[in-house]
């Protein structure tokens, strides 16, 4: 798990850039062209990453899902059995909580499905594993005590064990299955969303998809959106390494579960 981090971090923005314009520091004096090429592709990058109108013609490449609209909501208890909702991370031992904490997109993703829940009456399930699959407490527990306290959703199963999406999909499925339940309201993000139905469809689940969080929707800014800023830096780092998910998970995991 820790060597798998440090690799994404190495080759993924902005570690990769940041390694290219090393190089061409490194590599300015014996190949001058190559040194140009590197810290023009470093520089651009950055740039291109920082803009808001990159990360918005970006996501609608990949927010492939349409939106489940609100007037479906109390009509999903006839539709599906459970819904889940994927962990996306923590924040570490925040001083205002006294302790480990659901990420902002987390967050995002808790308010949804509580708020699906309160409309259809469906239970819930949590997903996600322990801080680099070692430390207590899991993503899962984080957000049903989350979902209890801040949105008053007694979640009914936890999935702890997962550190990837398809091991959200892989773990939940078995969990669900035995509870005999077959057809699920997945929420997650909405660049997320088509990797997160192809996991849970692999393992024989039919999913009603419920994305938010849409990057692509417009968005007037100053400029234009061509200036940079620091949250298009973020929301293109997770565009990037859900476009590296979307390319290696067809290769990683070919065979469905029985």
């Amino acid at each position: 798990m820790f060597l798998r981090y440090f690799v994404k971090q190495l080759i993924l923005p902005p570690g990769g850039l940041l390694l290219l314009l090393l190089a061409g520091w490194w590599l300015r004096r014996r190949f001058p062209r190559l040194t140009a090429g590197c810290f023009l592709l470093g520089f651009a990058g950055l740039w291109v990453m920082s803009m808001p109108l990159a990360v918005e013609w970006a996501a609608r490449l990949l927010e492939r899902e349409a939106p489940l609209a609100q007037a479906e909501w109390p009509a999903l208890a006839g539709r599906a059995e459970a819904i889940v909702v994927l962990g996306a991370g923590r924040d570490v031992a925040d001083p205002g909580w006294g302790g480990d904490q659901p990420s902002l997109l987390a967050v995002e993703r808790m308010r949804y499905a509580a708020r699906l829940a309160g409309a259809s009456g469906l239970p819930v399930l949590t997903s996600g594993g322990l801080h680099f699959g070692v430390l207590p407490p899991s993503e899962a527990a984080l957000m049903a005590e989350g979902l209890a306290a801040d949105f008053g959703v007694a979640v009914r199963w936890r999935e702890e064990s997962s550190r990837t999406t398809w091991e959200n999909a892989v773990e939940s499925a078995a969990i669900l299955k035995a509870a005999g339940v077959r057809r699920v309201v997945l929420v997650t993000q909405a660049y997320h969303m088509p990797r997160a139905r192809w996991c849970f469809e692999r393992q024989g689940l039919e999913v009603i998809a419920a994305p938010m969080g849409f990057m692509g929707t417009p968005n007037a800014r100053p400029g234009g959106g061509w200036l940079p800023e620091s949250r298009a830096f973020w929301q293109s780092s997770l565009l990037l390494n859900e476009v590296a998910g979307r390319l290696l998970y067809p290769l990683a995991y070919r065979s469905p579960a029985p």
